[in-house]
């Protein structure tokens, strides 16, 4: 076993709070010889490193052309609530406008998912040290959960106008206006006119923590495969 394995092992097995990483860091470091031992910072800003990376890979996969339309996983649909337009426009013969809305829906969250990059780096940076270590010795999802609580009313609050501009731009709020108008001139059909934006962006928004996940997954599955030295030092095996 890895001298900086025995560290990170050591430290997992026993403390949380960045004293007791600090201390068990210092016990187990004299086994480096003359390498330079890890800290608890050291530790940390590994981890940022790595999930400032990945998660970043991630937020570039949802904001490029086709990031949502192409990507079954992320991909947004027709709303669920108003399911029974799309089904009444496809049966009279609407189903081209119909799948254009849904291609300029996702074009307008591909547009707005550039902004969560920074958002996402400033949490990241962000995080205490005892926020990475909780995340390293976590469940599966831990950053992406952290990234849910610490993010999400922001992302939300930076989503809203943005979709809002995407939609307009794309025109996917005429497409939808256009759909929805001509479903309520059907006879005997029910008036229905949901807040698209509101759909859009927390559609939007879930995608983007879809992406985060598998990102992060991938991360622990083979850190060594997308980090700096520092978190290869973090994360060895030998």
């Amino acid at each position: 076993m890895g001298k900086i394995q025995i560290i990170i092992i050591s430290i997992m097995l026993g403390a949380c709070t960045a004293a007791q990483i600090n201390q068990a860091i210092s016990t187990a470091g004299g086994a480096l010889g003359g390498e330079t031992p890890l800290t608890a910072d050291d530790v940390a800003n590994g981890l940022k490193e790595a999930l400032i990376k990945g998660i970043s890979n991630g937020s570039d996969l949802a904001s490029q052309m086709d990031g949502y339309f192409k990507n079954e996983a992320i991909k947004i649909l027709f709303p669920p609530d108003v399911k029974k337009v799309e089904e009444k426009l496809r049966q009279i013969g609407l189903g081209s406008e119909v799948d254009k809305f849904v291609m300029t829906l996702n074009r307008g969250a591909e547009d707005a998912a550039k902004e969560a990059k920074p958002i996402f780096i400033s949490a990241i940076r962000s995080m205490t040290i005892d926020d990475a270590w909780g995340i390293l010795k976590g469940d599966q999802n831990a950053a992406t959960e952290y990234l849910k609580r610490t993010t999400s009313a922001q992302l939300k609050q930076k989503f809203s106008p943005v979709i809002q501009n995407s939609l307009d731009k794309v025109n996917a709020t005429k497409y939808y206006t256009d759909l929805v108008n001509t479903y309520n001139k059907i006879p005997f059909v029910e008036d229905v006119n949901p807040d698209l934006n509101d759909y859009a962006t927390d559609k939007a928004i879930e995608g983007l923590f879809v992406m985060v996940a598998k990102e992060e997954k991938e991360i622990r599955q083979d850190p060594l495969a997308r980090t700096t030295d520092l978190l290869k030092r973090v994360f060895a095996a030998q």
